[in-house]
């Protein structure tokens, strides 16, 4: 089974629904809102000047916003559709972001520079199988005392059916999920239909990963809500934090990261 190729596939298929979407909000953005929340905000602190990666960064407004936060930023992606369509955002608002395409794991084939900071933010480690490999790459592209800083949906959250009404998946990496999407978190009725891969990895893989990697962990944080309406059955317990209904602050919905090289 061709995970990458799936995955591509769909991420391709996936781009220009979301860009066109009211959940991504481009022409805000291009107005000049910042895309970055909060949580990874404060994580980051002052970025003027930093170097910095941005794994799996869709079509890049995240990379495009610490870019405007004063970064040298690069973004890098699988899709091809979602760089070409970060390259034209950041074409049409004259920032200076680089983006690349490229899996995770071959990267160190395509670029061949170090980062004070490598970032990643919500919905991407689960597309990949191995969180030790993921560790090395990131390990490879911080300087030494460089910073890790990541903010993720909470493992807990992978556990439950789509309707939150049961638990459905393991908590635990016992290897591939395989199955075919309908719509898209971004437009529940886009008329789009995908086969996906990936993977369930619990908070002591990630953490382990990144340990065994040289990486030393600084903060782990947790969270009981999501800055982003892209569950089933939530509510928005206040401006831009949403809980599932009926779970209301039972559920761990996010986690935060910060790690340092050695």
């Amino acid at each position: 089974m061709n995970y990458l190729k799936i995955n591509q596939d769909l991420w391709d298929r996936k781009t220009d629904i979301h860009f066109d979407s009211d959940f991504y909000n481009v022409k805000a953005f291009k107005q000049g809102k910042d895309s970055l929340n909060q949580v990874e905000l404060e994580l980051l602190g002052d970025v003027r000047g930093k170097r910095m990666l941005h794994l799996q960064c869709h079509f890049g407004m995240d990379t495009i916003s610490l870019a405007r936060h004063g970064a040298m930023v690069t973004g890098i992606d699988l899709s091809g559709k979602a760089i070409s369509r970060a390259k034209q955002l950041n074409g049409e608002l004259g920032m200076s972001a680089r983006f690349i395409q490229s899996d995770v794991y071959q990267l160190p084939e395509m670029l061949d520079q170090e980062f004070d900071i490598v970032f990643t933010s919500y919905g991407t480690i689960g597309w990949l199988p191995d969180m030790e490999k993921w560790a090395q790459v990131i390990s490879r592209f911080l300087k030494p005392r460089g910073r890790f800083v990541m903010v993720e949906f909470h493992p807990v959250v992978w556990m439950f059916s789509y309707d939150f009404k049961k638990v459905e998946f393991d908590y635990l990496n016992t290897g591939p999920i395989v199955e075919v999407q309908e719509g898209t978190y971004a437009d529940t009725n886009a008329d789009i239909k995908g086969k996906s891969v990936c993977w369930n990895h619990g908070l002591g893989e990630v953490q382990n990963a990144l340990i065994k990697s040289g990486l030393e962990i600084t903060d782990v944080q947790e969270y009981d809500y999501s800055p982003y309406d892209c569950f089933q059955n939530t509510v928005e317990i206040e401006t831009g934090k949403f809980q599932i209904e009926g779970l209301q602050g039972k559920l761990p919905m996010l986690f935060s990261l910060v790690a340092q090289k050695k």
